[in-house]
Parts: structure tokens; C-alpha cells; sequence
């Protein structure tokens, strides 16, 4: 009986739900602990490399010496190998509003960068998204220092700076906070600067040179991040997966990736890996909303290498050419380094297609001015979830005619069905004779096949790249929306969402031409709720998307429909 029917299906619908939720929550409680704990020293870390990873002088400064071909005592060589294998030294914390830093005096490495502004869940305020760290399982630090002729960072190891303090806050009403550390290399005293700017992500490096001795210095410097394959996102059910590796921008390519595969190639790793030469340039680690990135001297000609180190260690970094300081005199040898979220806007001031790393695929030339919109929309409203329905309406507006066109075909489909049907019982297998017979109706009544698909085809580049402006905008990370969702970056907890989109998927199916061939009617029964499984686990930010354009297109297409039902063919 059809109500007995109905409870069975029901039933097995509310067991599904119970089911699948049953299903995020076990996720949820086996994501990987994020670890807190930085380790002092890094020969105490897993998986470091427990070489220097000190890159050579690029091909820009070949006439330069390589730290291999630097004279070094056995007393230096044993006491840089001493500080390597039993540096013990306290971390130096950095404070600011929007970044938390811990350096290794060894070396000045950053060793670990915090994002107060951010968090690591959202559940837990007072813990802030880390991007770097060195724990006892992963890598994933910011190294830089000095090779060439006056190295101090060499093959048998590098210096260990002092420091006037341990601890390092940005105070109320100051913009700036310099963090120096010190290191004297005979006569000349050198001084690594991180300069920390309010509200910003992007932090000023500088090794200022006061060269005291009677002799020219001469040195390059280099950066590198260095870092193991962990990947620190976890995608659940269908979601996809975003980009997680290096990228960079070369001469021939605005924005070339290269993923831990790559690196990893044993024809890169025959050659050293991946190499390039160009004025200015940027290295980066991309992961989903975040990411890091050094910035070399855009004046100079920088040498870019990217490469497999020992273990599960890949290394991205740059080498400048030397610069003399004479005798006497003070020099500076400066980069940048960028360690926040993937925000365009701020992207784009600091060197040119770093914003490309907020990844919009091939269509990022439409996606790109969607998102300024969004954005702009967003400056209005003041909440993403409206700013997103908003933008909805305003593309399905654009598109009114090229769907209205669309949806008269289809409408005109469905009408003329039972007489097509007819056709296909009088006329049987003789195929020809059938396609004549359509092609006299199609021409009698104005029916165009491709008018229902062109214009769809013509929507879906702008529809695509919606949903990339939607994966990728990490302003929809940890927001609210609605009163059961906290988080439009992650799927809706109650699955409220993918059921409506689902239910809005049915409806429209209903409002279209049922098609001929039984398997294909089939199929196209099932896709709703295939699709409404793959979405349950969907940010609910595009779900939302989704939900509201389905809904105008149920609204548009039942308007068509009932008029061209009725006779009345008058464009909607």
C-alpha cells in the first residue's frame, strides 16, 4: 500500500541521515591532533633534516665561492656541529595583533608563525591557526641567512645570534616593533632585523652589515621554507581537495605549481630540482586559505630553487647575488616574508601574481572580478550568507533572457511529449522515418533542441567559477550564517541545506521534458539524490549558492512552462 510505502521510505531516509551524521562525528573525533609544542632544537624533530639544507650561491654569482669551498678550522667546524646537535637556547617570542612568531636563535629561523586573528577551530577561541611549526613529527619552518664569500650560514653550520630579550610585544599605540639579533663575525657585527608592522601579515627581513675590519665584506643572502608532505587539511566525503604544495612565478609562467610529487620526480631530483633565474620573483607554500611565502629584493636578479631534500623534507627558497660592503662601512641585505591568509588585496601589493596562490583554476579571469563583487556586496550587507544569496540573484538577473530562451525550449519539450511518444510506438524501429517525423514537428511548432542547451553551456564558465570564488575565499572561513550554521567554509551540520537543495533538484527535474529512452529517464530520476549525497558534505557556503539558484530557476521555469501550457508564448 502506498502509506505503508511512504513509512518505509521515510524511515530509511531519517536512518540515513542518522547514519551519515553518525559518520561526520567519527571524522570529527579522528582529525590529527595539531600540535602546539614547539621544539627547541631541531635535531630533536622527527623528521628534520638533520643536514644544514644551506643552498649553494645561484647561477647569477657563480664567481662567487660556494660554502663548500669556504675555509673553515676544525675548532669552527666542531663548534658550529656542537650547536647544530645541542643548541638548547631559548626560543625568542614575538608578539603582534596579527602574527605570533617564535625564532631559533640558532640560525634566526622562524620556527613557528601564529595567526591570533584566525583560529585553529572554531570551537576553540583560544587557539590561534598555526601555519609554521617544528614538533616532534613535522617540519614546516622559515630559514634565511648569508652564503658567499663572508658566509655565516655554511655545509659545516650556521651562527647562533644573541638577543637583548627572550620576549617581544607590540605595544599599544606603536606601529612598528623591530626584533634584532646580534652576531660577530671578527670585526664585523651583524644584525639579523625582523621588522613586525600592525595588522599586517608581511614581515620586513633585514641583515644590516657594520663592517669594522680593514677587508671588503662580501655575502648573498638566501631564504628558503622548509617543510615535510603533512598535509594539515582534512576534506570530508565528496568535498574537494584543495591545492597543497609549492608554487612560484617564473619568466614563462605567471603562476607555476610544483606538489610534493613533483619535487619528488627523479628526473627534478637528477638536476637538483627545479631552477630558475629572474628580476624579483617570490617562492610560496600554498594550502587551502593560507599560506607563506619569501620575497626576495624585487631590484635584483634572484636565483629560485625548489627541491627534494633528505627524507620527507622539501625545500623552496631563493639565493641573491653577493653585495660588497667596504671596509668600514654599512650595508643592508633585505627580503620579505609572508606567513597569513590567502587575501587578495593584500596579496597583489606585495609582488606581482603573488595573488594568483588564491587558486581560481582557468577561469580565475572571471572568477577574479566575481569575488571583488562579492566582496563589495559583502562591504553592504555586512554578512557573507546574504552577500552570497545576493550575488546569486544578481547572476541569475544577468542571465534572465538566456534562461528564459532555455527554458521556453524545454517547455515546449515537455508540451509536445505524448506526441512524441506517439510518434515513437506508430513508427517503431524505423529510425529515419522517426527523425523525419520529429524534424516536421520541430519546424511546425518552433522547437529548437539546442535552444534548451546553449544558453546553459553558455552560464556554466560563470556558474564554475562561482564555486571557486566560494572554495577558495577564506573570509567565509569560521563564518556564520543562519542560526545552526557557525560556518559557511564547512558542511552544514544538520545536512538542512543539501536535503532543500536536493528537494529543489526534484522539482526541477519534474518541470523538465521527461526524455525518451527509459534508462536515461532512470538515471535522470536518481541524480537528485546522488547529488544531494555528494553535497552533504559540501561547505555549506556553496550549498547555500546552490540552494537559492535552484529556487529562481524553479520560479522562472514554472512561469515558462505554465504559459507556454497554455498557449501563451510570449516571452517571460
Amino acid at each position: 500500500m502506498d502509506w505503508q510505502r511512504t513509512i518505509i521510505l521515510g524511515a530509511i531516509a531519517i536512518v540515513s541521515v542518522v547514519l551519515i551524521n553518525e559518520w561526520g562525528d567519527f571524522q570529527e573525533r579522528n582529525k590529527p591532533v595539531i600540535s602546539q609544542e614547539t621544539t627547541v632544537s631541531q635535531a630533536t624533530t622527527a623528521s628534520a633534516d638533520t643536514t644544514t639544507s644551506v643552498p649553494e650561491l645561484g647561477e647569477t654569482a657563480t664567481a662567487a665561492a660556494s660554502p663548500s669551498d669556504i675555509p673553515v678550522s676544525r675548532e669552527e667546524q666542531m663548534a658550529a656541529e656542537q650547536d647544530v646537535t645541542s643548541n638548547t637556547g631559548e626560543l625568542i617570542s614575538v608578539k603582534t595583533d596579527a602574527l605570533e612568531f617564535l625564532i631559533d636563535p640558532h640560525g634566526g629561523d622562524i620556527v613557528k608563525a601564529a595567526l591570533p586573528q584566525y583560529l585553529e577551530y572554531i570551537d576553540t577561541p583560544d587557539q590561534p591557526f598555526i601555519l609554521l611549526n617544528r614538533t616532534q613529527s613535522n617540519t614546516y619552518v622559515a630559514q634565511s641567512g648569508l652564503i658567499g664569500t663572508n658566509a655565516t650560514d655554511t655545509a659545516a653550520g650556521r651562527p647562533v645570534f644573541q638577543s637583548a630579550q627572550t620576549a617581544y610585544e607590540l605595544a599599544d599605540g606603536e606601529d612598528i616593533l623591530n626584533v634584532d639579533l646580534t652576531y660577530q663575525q671578527g670585526q664585523v657585527v651583524i644584525t639579523k632585523r625582523f621588522i613586525f608592522t600592525r595588522g599586517d601579515h608581511l614581515v620586513k627581513l633585514e641583515y644590516r652589515i657594520n663592517n669594522q675590519s680593514d677587508k671588503d665584506w662580501k655575502a648573498g643572502l638566501f631564504a628558503q621554507i622548509k617543510r615535510d608532505s603533512h598535509n594539515p587539511v582534512v576534506v570530508d566525503g565528496f568535498g574537494m581537495k584543495p591545492y597543497l604544495g609549492a608554487a612560484l612565478t617564473t619568466p614563462d609562467t605567471n603562476y607555476k605549481k610544483l606538489d610534493f610529487d613533483d619535487l619528488a620526480d627523479e628526473d627534478l631530483t637528477s638536476v637538483g630540482g627545479f631552477k630558475v633565474t629572474q628580476t624579483g620573483g617570490w617562492v610560496a607554500m600554498v594550502q587551502h586559505y593560507f599560506l607563506s611565502a619569501w620575497v626576495p629584493d624585487q631590484t635584483q636578479e634572484n636565483h629560485f630553487n625548489l627541491r627534494k631534500g633528505k627524507g620527507d623534507i622539501y625545500l623552496m627558497g631563493f639565493t641573491s647575488p653577493q653585495q660588497t660592503v667596504a671596509a668600514g662601512s654599512e650595508g643592508v641585505l633585505s627580503a620579505s616574508f609572508y606567513a597569513g591568509p590567502k587575501n587578495i588585496d593584500r596579496l597583489e601589493k606585495i609582488a606581482p601574481y603573488l595573488d594568483l596562490t588564491v587558486d581560481y583554476g582557468w577561469l580565475w579571469w572571471i572568477a577574479k572580478p566575481l569575488f571583488h563583487f562579492l566582496d563589495f556586496i559583502h562591504s553592504i550587507l555586512g554578512s557573507w550568507g546574504w552577500s552570497i544569496i545576493a550575488l546569486t540573484i544578481i547572476i541569475k538577473a544577468a542571465f534572465f533572457k538566456l534562461s528564459a530562451t532555455s527554458y521556453r525550449s524545454m517547455a515546449k519539450m515537455r508540451k509536445f511529449a505524448p506526441e512524441m511518444a506517439r510518434m515513437k510506438e506508430l513508427y517503431g524501429d524505423d529510425r529515419q522515418r522517426m527523425s523525419q517525423e520529429m524534424m516536421k514537428l520541430y519546424k511546425k511548432e518552433k522547437i529548437n533542441p539546442l535552444s534548451g542547451c546553449l544558453p546553459i553551456l553558455v552560464q556554466m564558465p560563470v556558474f564554475i567559477s562561482l564555486y571557486w570564488v566560494l572554495m577558495e575565499s577564506v573570509e567565509l572561513r569560521h563564518t556564520p550564517f543562519l542560526w545552526w550554521i557557525q560556518d559557511l567554509s564547512v558542511k552544514d551540520p544538520l545536512f538542512i541545506l543539501p536535503i532543500v537543495m536536493g528537494i529543489t533538484m526534484f522539482i526541477q527535474q519534474k518541470l523538465n521534458p521527461t526524455p525518451p529512452d527509459p534508462t536515461q529517464a532512470r538515471i535522470m530520476q536518481m541524480m537528485p539524490f546522488v547529488f544531494t549525497f555528494m553535497f552533504l558534505w559540501f561547505p555549506a557556503g556553496l550549498v547555500v549558492y546552490w540552494v537559492v539558484n535552484n529556487t529562481l530557476s524553479i520560479a522562472q521555469q514554472y512561469v515558462i512552462t505554465k504559459r507556454i501550457e497554455a498557449g501563451d508564448v510570449k516571452t517571460a
